[in-house]
């Protein structure tokens, strides 16, 4: 039995002298890219359909639903846009054929380039992504953490 013991202990020496007091820390930065790209997008929504009691009313949605259509396609130039599709085919004749997309992510920086009306039933909004920016508050959300020697 005391052997056992000691033998746990020399096991235990040796494990706690592989780690040395001469360890090295290793900090990786982030390095900014020598080009930034900037990303555009417009979206469209017209007004007539639009719910709302007045052509005001109207026009408001649709300077809304411009602004999210714009906001959509800067998400699938970003992300990405996933596609599903599904047909059936019966005696090599097409039955039926659908496709199913949709976009899901995170725009952080956009701004309105400019928001007008098209015609007298379209509205649009130019959105414009500036990956600095996105850089910029990636960077500062994300600051670098150090491990103290204490």
């Amino acid at each position: 039995m005391p052997f056992r013991h000691i033998a746990t202990l020399i096991m235990l020496s040796l494990i706690a002298g592989c780690s040395s007091s001469t360890d090295k820390y290793i900090e990786y930065q982030i390095t900014p890219p020598a080009q930034f790209v900037v990303l555009h997008a417009i979206g469209y929504a017209p007004i007539s359909s639009q719910k709302g009691d007045t052509k005001t009313a109207k026009m408001l949605n649709a300077i809304r639903a411009s602004k999210l259509a714009a906001y959509r396609e800067l998400s699938e130039q970003v992300n990405g846009q996933q596609i599903s599709g599904q047909a059936s085919v019966s005696e090599l004749i097409i039955q039926s054929s659908s496709f199913k997309t949709s976009v899901q992510g995170l725009i952080r920086g956009a701004k309105v380039v400019q928001s007008y009306p098209v015609n007298d039933d379209i509205y649009a909004t130019e959105l414009e992504l500036d990956f600095a920016v996105v850089y910029q508050l990636y960077t500062s959300s994300n600051s670098p953490r150090r491990v103290s020697n204490r």
